[in-house]
């Protein structure tokens, strides 16, 4: 039975009263119930409840077309090739595969709705909020706890904003005039804006970490939002904060509150709420938090049959063969992938696939290789190994119930580590904290006898495989720009997206972005 912390009884409501704009220029906001003194926000409960809008916006991050979607394929982890007739998609994910980015990209407009979303529900829940303590109708103390929550979540979408887009507006207020346009601020600006919340705000939310701050911004989840920013600093503002990285880490850290989980795979499995290493998570579920499509996007059309899944997958994503071959052997996290010859779910009667192209010499059983013939237009159905870092449970419908890691303890060790040797290419500690987490994955243990810059990178690869993290790693550690087999070289203006057409055209003060 899918556990619900938090979302149960005080945020499953709100799934139904949950109502988004579309994007930063367009603030006005039609509401369909009011929030007063007279009929809610008595209790924390009912606080609780309110903000359910503020999270189920994050259960976008599970499907496809959107900001996480391009945050994987423009990485070297993953890929959508076009397979014949299937995929093409406008040539919208071959665009962010090759950092050839249109500004009339679907998948761009839909990235900056999905964050200018998240912001602008923030910014109402806090103007309700204030509102209320301000007229004196809600405890202050109370009232102040969730506007601080508010804020840290609130700064977590700009994080993700000025790393993806650079330069964007900075829009506090819901109670903005009719026809507001709001220009474009600096990148160093809104990374100003992002650290003096955090460190206003992350002191004002609980240091607990149980069932009622699971899947919620708590202090521990500010800190690890905090250390990523830190980590980041030197591309956003030219001036590297390792120092303050590694110090946010060590606050998680010495809460003894997290550890790593004994095996890897813990943290994926359809019930993984419980995971040690979890401090902020996106609470899935088939029926009451749908939209986690991992199954859908990567498998085979005919493995459905493999799981007995309700519902037939649409053969899009893979990862690549560069990056399936920097995992050993005997790497357990090279089970983050499915690959070879495929059976159904009795484990002997072949996959087979009746489309499969007469050139494909591993056919007609469904086969995935490792090599991927080609990006475009002919990818064959069956090339590149498919993403399994997540369970697949039997019978599963297109949504799945596993719960999404957006900070995971793993990474702080790792963030610490990569702080650590920014300052100090020789430290002894972040050597043994890499090693810590790469040895959870092998048996016997396979540490590294010393840090490069290589090691680093490949080893935060593997760990944090399809969690949103590595176009971010890549860019910080100098190589995204890199040629591949699939991608050419691209300029350094192209670590931003461009700002899409669509909400320049309706709001002329925004400024483009260099490339575009």
């Amino acid at each position: 039975m899918k556990k619900f912390p938090i979302l149960g009884k005080l945020l499953l409501p709100a799934l139904f009263l949950l109502t988004f704009n579309n994007s930063c220029t367009n603030l006005d906001e039609q509401l369909y119930d009011t929030v007063t003194s007279e009929n809610f926000l008595r209790t924390e409960e009912e606080f609780i409840a309110a903000l359910g809008a503020a999270y189920t916006g994050l259960y976008a991050l599970g499907n496809h077309g959107a900001y996480f979607s391009v945050q994987e394929t423009s990485s070297d982890e993953a890929m959508i090739p076009q397979r014949g007739g299937d995929w093409g998609d406008g040539g919208q994910w071959i665009n962010a595969h090759r950092h050839e980015f249109k500004k009339t990209d679907d998948n761009i407009n839909n990235s900056w709705n999905f964050l200018y979303s998240g912001v602008n529900t923030c910014n109402r829940l806090i103007a309700q909020f204030t509102s209320l303590k301000d007229g004196g109708n809600v405890e202050p103390a109370l009232a102040d706890k969730f506007i601080a929550e508010l804020r840290v979540l609130r700064a977590m979408y700009y994080f993700w904003l000025m790393d993806t887009f650079g330069n964007v507006p900075l829009v506090t207020r819901f109670d903005v005039p009719e026809g507001f346009q709001p220009a474009t601020e600096q990148r160093s600006k809104i990374y100003d804006f992002v650290v003096a919340e955090l460190n206003e705000a992350v002191p004002l939310l609980d240091k607990k970490n149980d069932g009622t701050t699971y899947g919620r911004m708590n202090f521990y989840a500010g800190k690890a939002l905090q250390a990523k920013v830190y980590l980041n600093a030197g591309v956003y503002t030219g001036t590297a904060k390792w120092a303050e990285c590694a110090a946010a880490c060590d606050e998680i850290i010495g809460s003894a509150l997290f550890s790593l989980e004994s095996t890897y795979r813990n943290n994926f499995i359809t019930n993984n709420s419980t995971s040690k290493e979890f401090i902020f998570a996106v609470p899935f579920d088939e029926v009451f938090a749908k939209g986690f499509n991992l199954a859908q996007m990567t498998l085979h059309y005919g493995s459905q049959a493999t799981y007995n899944l309700q519902a037939q997958p649409w053969n899009g994503w893979c990862s690549l063969q560069d990056f399936y071959e920097m995992h050993d052997a005997s790497d357990a996290r090279k089970n983050n992938f499915i690959q070879g010859p495929q059976f159904a779910s009795d484990g002997v009667t072949p996959i087979l696939d009746a489309g499969a192209e007469p050139s494909d010499p591993d056919g007609p059983q469904v086969n995935f290789t490792p090599e991927i013939n080609q990006h475009f237009p002919g990818a064959l159905r069956q090339a590149g190994v498919r993403i399994g870092k997540y369970e697949f449970k039997t019978g599963a419908t297109p949504d799945l119930s596993n719960d999404m890691p957006i900070f995971r303890y793993a990474d702080v060790l790792l963030m610490k580590a990569e702080a650590l040797y920014r300052q100090n290419a020789s430290s002894a500690e972040a050597l043994t904290l890499v090693n810590t987490v790469r040895n959870r994955s092998y048996e016997p243990d396979s540490p590294l006898a010393a840090l490069n810059d290589q090691d680093l990178l490949a080893e935060r690869g593997r760990e944090m495989f399809y969690e949103g993290v590595r176009r971010q790693d890549m860019i910080r550690f100098g190589v995204y720009g890199n040629a591949t087999e699939f991608a050419p070289a691209s300029d350094p203006c192209k670590t931003l997206w461009p700002i899409p057409t669509a909400q320049i055209n309706v709001n002329p003060n925004l400024v483009q972005n260099p490339c575009y």
